[in-house]
């Protein structure tokens, strides 16, 4: 497969070799508490599942659906920005749903990327963020994940040095995997930069509404005139608990979403119309399930925080987001974060996300994600106390798993 042009130019999935780690131990009867992957453990609100089911029974929605979406979910999807945003989109023009915000970013690239094409990308990111691009054939340019003044000094460095001049820059706030979240003022620094520089943003919100403490995160879009340059990618996944669904949007500027739009017509026919009219519902519909997703997830956020300070480790507190971006102790830094992932799930029956899967800036953190329940985080806390405890008679231990990859 090496031979092949595109998967030459991606590196070893290294979630994957985490995971097959993770599988041998579990063969092995180890009891692994799993929060590694973002993949939400709570159900669906039954009213999107009892709309799922209602349509499902209807006749002709299995017939091939519209790639950028049926209009009634993109009416509800800009009534959703207009409620909580106070972003006015026209639906028509402005709203696409894709599979998923994955999707729509892989293919948003595919549609604007010509080779050798500049894109600056925050590192550590969500690995879409840049592989989208690497495999249309683009080129990445690492900046700052922190939305800091300083970021916009190292945002001006990357586009003097860059040629050609950058095609666009991606943002994520709240961040995938760091928690972060920007401010008002940020955007609006960043879309000013935007026009100077001629350049896009596409900014990834898919964590809007997991958010725990003081203002909700805004959107890119709040900014004026920040549709002259910006999409943002947003998801069902995580708001509504329905990550296996691929159910997703992009809007704003009308010209990218022209060209999204384009390529999804000639790749899909869109989701399944039953789960489109079930997002549609769970848009329109009661709010309360979002409340209640959030308070688990701050439960969780504060178990952890707790359970794992009293173990040893010092976990931030996340603002937002479902994810806790977590410094490796320092006496296991040396080790880098894949070979720390591996003592956890081999020692402590835990697995996180190494870092550096994020990118080589990440290399000294684990990404924990609120995905077990209070009673399992106590339990995670428990068996890392006990690998902390033993480190200085057992360290050595950690020399044969580089093998076990």
């Amino acid at each position: 497969m090496s031979d092949f042009h595109r998967v030459r130019r991606l590196p070893p999935y290294v979630f994957e070799q985490v995971n097959r780690f993770k599988a041998k131990r579990r063969n092995e009867g180890a009891d692994i508490i799993d929060l590694g992957m973002g993949n939400p453990d709570l159900p669906a609100p039954k009213h999107v599942i009892d709309k799922l089911v209602e349509t499902a029974t209807k006749p002709r929605v299995d017939r091939y659906s519209s790639s950028k979406g049926i209009p009634g979910l993109r009416r509800a999807q800009a009534n959703y920005y207009g409620r909580r945003f106070g972003v006015k989109l026209d639906p028509e023009k402005q709203v696409v749903a894709t599979l998923g915000s994955k999707e729509g970013f892989a293919n948003m690239a595919q549609a604007i990327t010509g080779p050798g094409d500049v894109v600056l990308v925050p590192n550590p990111s969500y690995p879409i963020h840049a592989f989208g691009f690497l495999m249309a054939g683009g080129v990445i340019r690492s900046v700052p994940a922190e939305p800091t003044p300083d970021y916009f000094t190292a945002l001006e460095r990357a586009v003097v040095h860059s040629i050609p001049k950058p095609l666009a820059v991606v943002v994520c706030y709240p961040s995938n995997p760091t928690a972060m979240v920007a401010s008002l003022d940020f955007y609006r620094d960043l879309v000013a930069f935007a026009k100077k520089h001629e350049i896009f943003v596409l900014s990834d919100l898919a964590y809007s509404e997991v958010y725990f403490d003081g203002e909700p995160p805004p959107s890119v879009l709040q900014i004026p005139g920040a549709i002259d340059v910006c999409v943002e990618f947003t998801s069902m996944s995580k708001t509504f608990s329905m990550p296996g669904w691929r159910m997703g949007f992009a809007v704003g500027n009308e010209r990218l979403l022209a060209a999204l739009t384009r390529v999804k017509s000639y790749l899909d026919y869109g989701a399944y119309t039953p789960i489109q009219v079930a997002a549609a519902a769970a848009l329109n519909g009661p709010e309360d399930c979002i409340a209640e997703m959030r308070a688990i997830y701050k439960a969780r956020r504060d178990v952890m925080v707790e359970s794992f300070a009293a173990s040893g480790w010092s976990v931030p507190a996340p603002a937002a987001s479902m994810f806790a971006w977590v410094p490796i102790p320092e006496r296991f830094k040396h080790l880098g974060s894949l070979e720390f992932s591996k003592l956890l799930i081999e020692r402590a029956d835990v697995a996180v996300a190494p870092g550096i899967g994020f990118g080589e800036h990440g290399d000294d953190h684990v990404r924990l994600a609120l995905v077990e329940n209070e009673q399992r985080i106590r339990q995670a806390a428990r068996g890392i106390k006990r690998l902390f405890d033993a480190a200085d008679t057992r360290l050595h231990n950690v020399v044969p798993l580089k093998q076990s990859a």
